[in-house]
């Protein structure tokens, strides 16, 4: 893969993410809710795969996620992680091909979204139906790049503060 183009790569690339309303991801390297059941849901989507992320949103993990082979991204060329199933390289092109040919994820934060969104298949967002104060946002979904395909709500509960929709967008066909 000489070129980043998605023409030509094999394997799909999701975006993966809870965001609010205002696109809020989290405030001081940190969520800023606690939702467990899309906790399990985002577990159960990523479990086995490659998961591809800044090294922020890395060190804001309290521990490698199990099962999962973590593509770090970082302009640092000193930086190392010290954990199996953890890869730091220094470019979102080098991440896409080490995972070319596999299910791979993209886990965050702000900045690698928006880089990544020209080559994902797919978004599987959370979207919190709150307005929140942070620091890290999600970039804006452009509705001509993206077909929203599966919508299903939760409300909020007592272990959830607030309501959510999951949402699965796709790249629309074209013919």
């Amino acid at each position: 893969m000489k070129n980043l183009d998605k023409k030509n790569y094999k394997g799909s690339i999701t975006i993966i993410a809870a965001a609010s309303e205002n696109d809020a991801l989290g405030k001081d390297n940190d969520l800023v809710w606690h939702l467990p059941d899309d906790f399990m849901r985002f577990k159960k989507i990523t479990m086995g795969h490659k998961i591809i992320m800044g090294r922020k949103t890395f060190e804001s993990l309290p521990k490698p996620l199990p099962d999962r082979t973590h593509i770090i991204i970082t302009r640092s060329k000193k930086y190392v992680v010290e954990f199996d199933d953890c890869i730091v390289v220094h470019s979102l092109k080098k991440a896409l091909q080490l995972a070319e040919g596999e299910d791979a994820f993209i886990i965050g934060g702000g900045e690698i979204y928006r880089q990544s969104e020209k080559f994902a298949d797919k978004i599987e967002l959370t979207r919190v139906h709150a307005h929140l104060e942070a620091d890290t946002f999600f970039p804006k979904i452009n509705n001509e790049n993206w077909q929203l395909v599966q919508e299903t709500f939760h409300p909020k509960d007592d272990r959830h503060q607030y309501a959510f929709t999951y949402l699965t967008y796709v790249r629309p066909q074209i013919d």
